[in-house]
């Protein structure tokens, strides 16, 4: 395991009711692939060295002896692998005959597991041939001629770099109380299910569900092998399913039907998961009292590392065209909700909103004008005001004006021009000199205008900075990095154009749809330096501060996690690798560049996050002081830009050096 990542698999092997030395066979093989595909454990069908559908068979000796023959073989077989193997076999422990799950690992069987809860309804009747665990008592058996202890007791299986994984079978994840509870509980960070389920109309719907949610209840990966071809079809068939989860999420899933053997691999994200669980408080107070046996694997050998796993380049983008508008509705909402709310709590009927014609102040001009409507308030209480200034562009005014007109509110224009130059001689500041004074001047005298308007009507003025500003310090401080509710606080840079856009295509009037769909193309920028001899706009935001897709990226994974530099930069190389965008290619070195940008701002900025007004949550992650994120304004960044010095385009040597 390296940065986290543990690689793992489930395997659907060919299959032969009864014939034991064929089933053998099929295993080693696909416990062949998984190794020689990087797979570190491999978790196999319950019942797979005889097969599930056996029977009364499972009442004779011959089968039972055999499979204990298959385990011996599997045991040679795997002596001088470091793969760990979970399968699945009938176990006789006295006057007891148990539905077992065997880990194995260099030649040794590290522990069996008994199944806990046998379906007797149905089609199934496993209560026929087999005794739960629950009727076990402690016992040392002989199993492929090594002695063994078996119990009812949870055992968690620990592994390489403290991973903990733990293994139930089929039933038992049906249960109202899964064994899985008390092993996520007692510290697995996996679980593996070893499963032989038949498919019926609506049963693999179901099922996905069961397992995503038991995945997310239990804050693990969860990896789960279903028989499948091969089984007897007497009376059902078995589809054979191999999925992996991830705190819910489906990573990876086998074609079901398929009449060949199948193994589906994936790198589950132990320190995502541990992340996920330590800010978790109500899961660490349902861990009391939760306990396990500890079983130790054996040591691994080290071996070249490769992130293979998919890594989405947008993190707080949905993908399908479905998800994204069901997720732009809801955020919509949320903002829409949180406004209204302010409104109706200060008697409020008027908003002011400085309009530039760029996204942040367009989508927040959309969510004031929902929730006017919402309100059934006169849309002409909504005063939006264009402040031209040294650096405003024809494209973005004409832009701003047109919206405006076409949304129906009250439009004003008061050019900052002459009071800035006033204040420039005030202060004794060059009007040639493009330095930071001359930038933040003229913000600040921007936020005075709107303060100063929504003083004089009794209105509110609605914020329009977004997340991704608040993260890098990209506002100017009393500036436009104040307002008296910012709506867009909680939204992202990425997902801003996926917002507007949504609002375009679906609630928008032809006028403000064309209006729209050109300030989505229109360069994100600040507008306080002049523009160029042809009028277009020379300060581009993201020349100055860098992509915001990768500060996104960066965004996420350092708040949402709590990942370092290292991690980050191995998951952006894997992410962006190969996409072309306009600023050009997202190599390493670019990457590494941009990410000592962001911890570097991200560190220094703080200040202003401190003091930010109020405005809502939308997402998983949030800078609001009064939220999600307290920290010192000056704390060190020291240790974050000292990993990043450290990065090579190496992801192996990259990981040695830090």
């Amino acid at each position: 395991m390296k940065y986290g990542f543990i690689t793992v698999a489930s395997a659907i092997p060919s299959l032969k009711v009864a014939d034991t030395d064929y089933n053998e066979y099929q295993i080693e093989l696909q416990i062949s692939a998984a190794d020689e595909m990087g797979a570190e454990i491999v978790c196999f069908p319950e019942l797979c060295i005889t097969g599930y559908t056996c029977q009364d068979l499972f009442r004779e000796r011959l089968l039972i002896e055999k499979a204990d023959e298959a385990l011996l073989q599997l045991l040679n077989y795997t002596r001088k692998l470091d793969i760990i193997c979970i399968v699945g076999m009938p176990v006789s422990t006295g006057n007891l005959l148990l539905n077992c799950a065997v880990v194995i690992q260099h030649g040794s069987i590290l522990g069996v597991v008994a199944k806990s809860y046998l379906p007797n309804y149905g089609e199934f009747y496993e209560k026929r041939w087999f005794a739960s665990s629950q009727d076990l008592n402690p016992t040392q058996i002989y199993l492929a001629g090594s002695p063994i202890m078996v119990s009812s007791r949870p055992q968690l299986f620990h592994f390489s770099n403290d991973v903990r994984f733990g293994v139930e079978i089929c039933e038992d994840v049906w249960a109202p109380l899964p064994p899985s509870n008390n092993l996520a509980l007692a510290g697995a960070d996996i679980i593996f299910n070893c499963s032989a389920s038949n498919d019926i109309i609506g049963k693999h719907s179901y099922l996905k569900s069961l397992l995503a949610q038991q995945s997310a209840r239990t804050i693990s990966g969860y990896v789960y092998s279903s028989c499948g071809y091969g089984e007897s079809t007497q009376d059902v068939v078995f589809g054979g399913n191999a999925m992996i989860f991830e705190n819910g999420r489906l990573l990876t899933e086998s074609t079901r039907f398929s009449l060949e053997p199948q193994i589906k691999i994936m790198q589950i994200d132990i320190e995502r998961l541990r992340s996920e669980r330590r800010s978790n408080t109500t899961f660490i107070n349902a861990q009391r009292g939760a306990s396990a046996d500890i079983v130790e694997c054996k040591p691994t050998a080290s071996r070249t590392f490769t992130l293979h796993r998919d890594i989405n380049p947008l993190p707080f983008i949905p993908n399908g065209e479905n998800s994204m508008s069901e997720r732009c509705e809801e955020i919509l909402n949320i903002q829409t909700a949180g406004l209204a709310k302010r409104l109706q709590h200060t008697n409020c009927e008027k908003a002011v909103i400085g309009i530039s014609g760029g996204l942040d102040s367009t989508l927040a001009l959309l969510v004031v004008v929902r929730t006017f409507d919402r309100l059934k308030l006169d849309r002409k209480g909504i005063i939006g005001i264009t402040m031209p200034g040294f650096g405003t562009s024809g494209r973005t005014h004409s832009n701003a004006v047109k919206l405006m007109t076409s949304l129906g509110i009250t439009q004003m224009e008061i050019s900052i021009a002459k009071s800035v130059k006033q204040h420039f001689e005030d202060i004794g500041q060059s009007i040639d000199k493009h330095d930071v004074t001359y930038e933040n001047s003229q913000a600040r005298e921007r936020t005075q205008i709107l303060m100063d308007v929504a003083n004089k009507i009794g209105g509110m003025v609605i914020g329009t900075g977004d997340l991704s500003e608040l993260a890098l310090g990209w506002a100017t401080y009393n500036g436009d990095h104040m307002s008296m509710y910012g709506v867009n606080a909680g939204v992202p840079k990425t997902l801003i154009r996926h917002l507007v856009r949504y609002e375009a295509l679906n609630d928008a009037d032809e006028v403000s749809k064309s209006t729209l769909l050109d300030i989505i193309d229109t360069p994100i920028s600040p507008e306080l330096t002049p523009v160029d001899t042809d009028g277009n706009i020379q300060q581009k935001t993201e020349d100055l501060v860098g992509p915001y897709e990768l500060h996104d990226f960066f965004l996420y994974y350092f708040l949402r996690h709590g990942f370092r530099p290292s991690k980050i930069f191995c998951m952006a190389c894997q992410a962006f690798s190969g996409i072309h965008t306009e600023a050009g290619t997202y190599t390493p070195e670019v990457i590494k560049h941009w990410l000592t940008v962001f911890f570097r701002r991200f560190f220094n900025q703080q200040f202003k996050r401190s003091c930010l007004p109020d405005g809502p949550k939308v997402g998983s992650v949030s800078l609001s002081p009064r939220g999600d994120w307290r920290m010192p304004s000056d704390a060190s960044s020291e240790i974050w830009l000292k990993e990043c010095e450290l990065l090579t385009c190496g992801n192996d040597k990259m990981h040695e050096k830090v």
